[in-house]
């Protein structure tokens, strides 16, 4: 009979760690680029609203063969407009970065997470409430961001393939024949 409980137990534990292990794969992002994979880990306890809407757009594969409209080197690069960038069907190099989603905006969960190489920070207007699908991934640190930017999330591997992402020309880094997020997935794939 003892033995029967410590077994009971066992399996107790492992389910246990099944559970987490499957929970906090839900709190991963996977952008598959042209060179390889980019495994972000998404924050949900720093920008609760923002991950959640997130998550909702890249399970409904809105995210899939989106450009990256805006690379700046040095700094970052900007992609997830749904309306205007998807290089498969709407693409508008003219107004990508100017779209959406069709869900709405958000209100600022500004934190004190820092901008720093492989931050990801949601693109807004001048509106700090008008956050909704664009996002940005930080080449290196930027200072003047923090606090004034939502954070929702860190790449933890694959850097090196944002890194070879084709950047932009000019002050303002408008990308001509733009590299893409060729598919979006929640959880590390």
């Amino acid at each position: 009979m003892k033995l029967l409980r410590f077994a009971f137990a066992g399996a107790l534990f492992v389910s246990a760690i099944a559970a987490s292990t499957f929970a906090s794969a839900a709190e991963f992002l996977t952008i598959q680029l042209k060179d390889g994979p980019v495994v972000i880990q998404l924050m949900p306890e720093v920008a609760p609203k923002h991950v959640a809407q997130i998550k909702a757009l890249a399970e409904k594969g809105a995210y899939d063969n989106v450009a990256f409209h805006r690379v700046i080197p040095g700094f970052m690069a900007q992609t997830g407009d749904v309306q205007y960038g998807n290089m498969s069907k709407s693409f508008n190099a003219q107004r990508a970065g100017t779209g959406g989603s069709d869900l709405p905006d958000l209100p600022a969960e500004f934190s004190k997470t820092p901008f720093e190489r492989g931050t990801v920070g949601m693109a807004r207007s001048q509106d700090p409430n008008s956050a909704n699908s664009q996002f940005f991934i930080m080449f290196d640190k930027g200072p003047f961001l923090n606090g004034q930017y939502t954070v929702v999330g860190k790449v933890v591997s694959g850097m090196e393939f944002v890194d070879k992402i084709k950047k932009g020309q000019g002050g303002n880094g408008e990308v001509s024949d733009p590299d893409r997020m060729v598919k979006v997935t929640v959880g590390k794939k």
